[in-house]
């Protein structure tokens, strides 16, 4: 990744939080690598160089500032914007699956070789999936040691260490302190949480739109998966090592998150998922600048300041839920789906308000028994269950670091699935920022109403699935929703 230093130095000097997680700053006469907005004196141009990750500092002998924690940024939106090979890679990490399954495991599911893929993560990140990987183990450790009451132990092993030792020197090196002086200072800071939770503050890029996040948010809600009180959103999530029941509540600078997780090794999986259900890690001032150029949209754009494309943390569910929606209402759909979760979603324990009762039943289950359940037109109900076939059998396999093209093909290979639940599923499952979904009833309404042509989409590109969202949002302003 090409970082401009005198871009990036301005950015410094001005404490620009626009641009935390797109960058770090290494000093050299500290030996300590920071936040671009990090509060601290400003150093000279001559004790800087900047890197494009955390592990690039940490491979290159820096330590965390334990001022501005520059590894609990929001994400770089660049894994977003791009879907060559390092982008996609970083979501898999991101995901936890190098802890999962290895780095050969994470190369097999691109497609390239391990030392292919080892040698363009280290051109374009500056670290190896390996030290990647290493930096967000340590993330995830800061995080358990100041948000829980967990052994040190016991948050190695969750964190993904092979072992106390390992942890131990890890932290010590990123943090430059061990994991008890960690603690103690979160301690000074405010109480650990005693119910079984990990509460955290996920932080994002202003501006965020909150009210259409959470219109759509409480507009999908199906009972039994979700809830929605007073601007509190829930949901049960299926995990690598278990499920968790996550709640999030929309603040300024950062979403106010509760996660009860079955298995602490599913943290950093889960909070991965949720910054991509909620867009955290978009770049809202890029999109926005972008976007008020087109004087049809600049007074939308201007109303609505970082409006975000919400994302999905299961592929399965979000294929299965969007076809049995299919020319459908939102609130027909819900109920159906509910229908569906009720029957053959998972049971499991919320222990904070017992609205949360299951996952989304499994792609085996639906195929298997979904006949049973489901309702509406017979080529409806076959297609959905033949989808959820070819997907408890793995011929399809639905991951964020799909490439769009092929995921798209791949979709419009079966049955049932057109070209609106194809680009719909890539635009939520990959996070992808230039679908532009005009084919959608809803949003061409948008479109007419102000006037904007949808043809030759090319001017908006690569943020079309933003400007699907201000079309969207504006039709539905219309009808007064």
């Amino acid at each position: 990744m090409d970082l401009d230093f005198g871009r990036c130095y301005r950015a410094v000097s001005a404490r620009d939080t626009r641009f935390d997680g797109q960058f770090f700053t290494a000093v050299r006469t500290t030996g300590i690598y920071c936040r671009p907005s990090c509060p601290a004196v400003t150093p000279k141009p001559k004790n800087v160089q900047f890197v494009p990750t955390a592990a690039a500092a940490q491979q290159a002998g820096f330590r965390a500032c334990r001022r501005c924690m520059p590894d609990a940024t929001p994400g770089s939106p660049h894994w977003n914007i791009h879907s060559d090979l390092s982008s996609r890679a970083m979501r898999l990490i991101s995901d936890g699956a190098v802890e999962r399954g290895g780095v050969d495991a994470v190369a097999d599911t691109l497609g390239y070789s391990t030392r292919q893929l080892t040698r363009v993560l280290t051109a374009e990140m500056g670290a190896g999936p390996l030290a990647l990987a290493r930096a967000h183990r340590a993330h995830t450790a800061r995080t358990l040691i100041q948000t829980t009451a967990m052994s040190m132990t016991d948050i190695a092993f969750a964190a993904g260490f092979s072992s106390v030792r390992q942890f131990n020197d890890t932290v010590r090196e990123v943090f430059a302190v061990n994991p008890t002086t960690l603690r103690s200072e979160a301690a000074r800071r405010g109480p650990v949480p005693t119910n079984g939770t990990v509460a955290l503050r996920l932080p994002y890029r202003a501006p965020l739109d909150k009210t259409w996040l959470d219109w759509f948010l409480k507009g999908h809600i199906v009972a039994g998966i979700e809830s929605w009180d007073d601007g509190l959103y829930r949901r049960s999530l299926r995990l690598p090592h278990g499920y968790a029941v996550v709640g999030l509540r929309i603040e300024d600078g950062y979403v106010d998150t509760t996660l009860g997780l079955q298995d602490m090794r599913d943290l950093a999986p889960a909070v991965a998922r949720i910054r991509h259900l909620l867009d955290l890690d978009a770049d809202p001032v890029a999109v926005d600048t972008a976007l008020a150029e087109d004087p049809h949209l600049a007074p939308h754009v201007a109303a609505h300041p970082g409006i975000r494309v919400p994302g999905s943390p299961d592929g399965q569910e979000l294929l299965l839920r969007t076809m049995i929606g299919q020319q459908i209402s939102l609130r027909a759909a819900a109920t159906h789906t509910a229908r569906l979760v009720d029957a053959l979603g998972t049971p499991i324990e919320d222990p904070v308000s017992g609205t949360i009762t299951r996952l989304f039943p499994g792609s085996g289950a639906v195929a298997e028994r979904g006949h049973e359940v489901l309702t509406g037109p017979k080529s409806r109900v076959a297609a959905v269950i033949g989808v959820a076939d070819v997907l408890a059998s793995g011929k399809l396999v639905l991951h964020s670091a799909r490439e769009a093209g092929e995921l798209e093909r791949d979709l419009l290979a079966l049955k049932g699935i057109g070209p609106w639940t194809a680009r719909y599923v890539v635009m939520r499952l990959l996070a992808d920022p230039d679908v532009l979904l005009d084919t959608d009833l809803v949003v061409r309404q948008g479109a007419e109403a102000v006037g904007v042509p949808l043809k030759d989409s090319e001017r908006w590109a690569p943020w079309r699935s933003y400007v699907s969202m201000h079309l969207w949002n504006i039709a539905l302003e219309r009808r007064g929703q």
